[in-house]
């Protein structure tokens, strides 16, 4: 009984997270033996409600668990083309998103809608998942190798240290009542993790995941269970809207590193800086105002900034709608409800063939022949590779799977006043 009630006390804080107006930013990192510095601030989610749990999935493209149709599932930002697409259409909540190593996969834990917690695999070509461990509720970890996972598991009142061999099937429990912070050390064959062992000091402690060997590392700030590595050195972690570094055998407590007021982040939760240690993301709660000076001149330049500010959002505003009308769609066409699908599409809808030739006019006439078609193929399905969105227009490469075999192609998609005008495919 007691294991069911923490379980359900997991479940409703997530579920409360998932409300929560949180958001994740991106920041160039510079540092040198001297000082650390953030710099250019960017806010990749810009979505009401929860974003969180970001991840560096390589160079280019970064991951993090964003709140989707009120449930939350796996975002991949683009960099390069500042485009976000989805990697998942599953029916569960997604939470925590990591690439495996050495593999085109990405992991989460899962929460279905019948309760269940697991951590899954997801397939980044076709968006297939399947289950990783299987007997454990993982609810927060880090990949060590690509067989062996570090997690804090849930069990009875606490949050238990587990290493798991996939290769083996076997887990083994290290501690108890540990945090939800997990590391790989930079130039080690040690995780960190967040020891509550003491309740009245944290401690970040280390783990080599083959022997088990464990070590103390340093304190956390009080009440703060949030860090990430810089280097093999250097640990970075925040409390509210500051951000503090620690370096070891040179630091003899936290440093105050930067005050993230001017970014709109009131609370601090998760980092993760890239391998390169040149850019840095940083999830946090979000405040609804922002606090101006009673100077003239500062007042001008508050107030070109804030203008500013409302045409980028009113843009972004006007991309997400855009991208929200196309991702329905899709999802629809995925669950072959051939009602929900053509409620997007205007009257006069055009189907193309790339370059101009016409395939299909009118919305009746499209009805037709998608509803044959949903009927038909029982095993339909599109997946998202690549989206970019520029102005009105959407253009996703997909996968499309149908009566057993799979294609790519790409369509683009041009969004007028709120309906889809015009579809052209490339094959």
């Amino acid at each position: 009984m007691k294991s069911l009630v923490t379980l359900l006390l997991f479940l409703t804080t997530l579920a409360l997270h998932s409300q929560a107006n949180t958001e994740v930013f991106l920041f160039d990192l510079e540092a040198n033996s001297s000082k650390i510095e953030v710099k250019n601030a960017k806010n990749l989610s810009n979505n009401e409600g929860y974003d969180n749990q970001p991840s560096f999935l390589n160079d280019r493209y970064i991951l993090f668990a964003s709140t989707r149709n009120g449930q939350t599932d796996i975002a991949k930002y683009d960099m390069r083309y500042d485009s976000k697409s989805w990697l998942n259409f599953t029916e569960g909540g997604e939470y925590t998103p990591l690439k495996i190593p050495n593999k085109n996969e990405v992991s989460a834990v899962r929460l279905n809608k019948d309760g269940k917690q697991r951590l899954y695999a997801y397939n980044m070509s076709n968006g297939d998942s399947n289950e990783l461990i299987q007997d454990l509720v993982v609810a927060y970890y880090t990949w060590y190798d690509e067989q062996t996972i570090v997690s804090a598991v849930i069990e009875e009142d606490n949050l238990n240290l587990y290493t798991t061999n996939l290769e083996e099937g076997k887990s083994r429990k290290y501690q108890l009542n540990v945090g939800r912070s997990f590391h790989k050390i930079p130039n080690s064959n040690l995780v960190s993790y967040i020891s509550k062992d003491n309740e009245n000091q944290w401690q970040i402690k280390s783990l080599n995941p083959i022997s088990g060997a464990t070590k103390v590392i340093a304190n956390t700030i009080a009440g703060v269970e949030d860090i990430c590595w810089l280097d093999s050195k250097t640990i970075l972690s925040g409390k509210d809207n500051i951000l503090y570094k620690l370096t070891l055998q040179k630091d003899n407590n936290w440093k105050k590193i930067a005050d993230l007021t001017a970014n709109g982040i009131t609370k601090i939760t998760r980092l993760a800086v890239n391998p390169e240690g040149t850019k840095l993301l940083i999830a946090g709660d979000i405040s609804n105002t922002t606090t101006t000076d009673t100077k003239t001149t500062e007042e001008t330049t508050q107030t070109q900034t804030n203008e500013s500010e409302e045409s980028t959002t009113e843009s972004n505003t006007a991309i997400s709608k855009v991208e929200a009308i196309v991702q329905r769609n899709l999802e629809a066409y995925n669950a072959r409800d051939i009602d929900a699908f053509m409620a997007d599409y205007a009257d006069d809808i055009k189907l193309y063939n790339y370059p101009n030739t016409l395939s299909t006019e009118g919305k009746e006439a499209m009805r037709k022949g998608y509803k044959d078609w949903f009927d038909r193929v029982p095993d339909l399905r599109a997946f998202i590779k690549k989206r970019i969105v520029i102005g009105n227009k959407v253009i996703d490469e997909e996968q499309v799977t149908a009566n057993g075999k799979v294609f790519n192609a790409v369509a683009i998609y041009e969004v007028e006043n709120g309906k889809i005008v015009k579809v052209t495919f490339i094959q």
